[in-house]
């Protein structure tokens, strides 16, 4: 028999062992840096990676001083190494962008499953958070894991509201905000929360199908953009790998130098550009 959630009261005696969340930037200001450090906070808060921010940055640190140095030894040339350790730098953040959109589609997958788990859960009568307790015991990880953290929080005697705020945020899913709102509601103002539920399990299922067709169908254009994000580094990199003073020669003539900064600029707004599409045309 589920456990009534109802009967657990908030307790502050080990208040003082949680340890708070490192952040290295609000997001509420203008500050462009403030919100570069924020956008890394949520990065590597959604992505489920068990590293603080902190940790990530000395990753960083070392993943660039091991390349660099690597490239210094081979080619002995500045321009390269500088090269090198930049892309050193980059590469685990580059990762953790791969394992934070994995994570959000195998999050996707789950929710209407988990959804209708939560209508069948509702139909015996239980309360939202009971069935929100019992959900939580059934779904497989990740969106288990997050679940099972706000049904912890509903043990402790938090609000449903409270409980659940954080959800949407950690995982970065505006369906779960949905889901969230939803509860809310049904819990203040009471209504057919079964039916409330199949609903939005039916609704999530047709977004999913839109969206495998939406790939589908600009799986070519999506390739032909990786493509020419891609494509210039990597014919760089050959011919620096082919002769290391290459760059070097180019960039001692000022026409090679002003095409340098030209493509360098254009790759970057391409590249900003083309990723914008697609997160717009894919965001869940």
């Amino acid at each position: 028999m589920a456990t009534n959630t109802n009967s657990w009261q908030t307790s502050t005696s080990f208040a003082g062992i949680l340890k708070d969340q490192e952040v290295f930037g609000s997001g509420k200001g203008d500050d462009a840096a403030d919100q570069i450090n924020s956008w890394f906070d949520d990065l590597m808060l959604q992505s489920g990676m068990a590293i603080s921010p902190s940790m990530l940055l000395a990753i960083c640190l070392c993943s660039g001083i091991t390349i660099g140095g690597t490239v210094f030894v081979v080619h002995e040339n500045l321009l390269t190494t500088a090269l090198g350790t930049l892309i050193g730098f980059m590469l685990p953040v580059i990762v953790a962008i791969v394992v934070r959109t994995r994570r959000q589609d195998k999050m996707m997958q789950q929710i209407p499953s988990m959804l209708e788990e939560l209508a069948r859960a509702a139909k015996t009568g239980r309360s939202v958070g009971q069935s929100l307790e019992v959900v939580s015991a059934d779904t497989p990880s990740p969106l288990g894991d997050e679940l099972k953290l706000a049904a912890g929080r509903l043990k402790m005697g938090v609000q449903l509201k409270d409980a659940l705020r954080d959800l949407p945020h950690r995982t970065g899913l505006m369906t779960l905000s949905l889901l969230c709102t939803t509860l809310t509601v049904q819990q203040q103002t009471g209504g057919d929360l079964v039916t409330v539920l199949e609903r939005l399990s039916r609704t999530v299922r047709d977004r999913l199908s839109f969206l495998g067709r939406l790939r589908a169908a600009t799986a070519a254009s999506r390739a032909t953009a990786i493509l020419m994000i891609v494509l210039p580094p990597a014919v760089l990199a050959f011919f620096i790998a082919r002769k290391p003073t290459y760059l070097q020669e180019l960039l001692s003539s000022p026409w090679g130098r002003n095409a340098t900064i030209l493509a360098i600029v254009l790759e970057i707004v391409g590249g900003l550009w083309i990723m914008r599409i697609l997160k717009s045309s894919q965001q869940t």
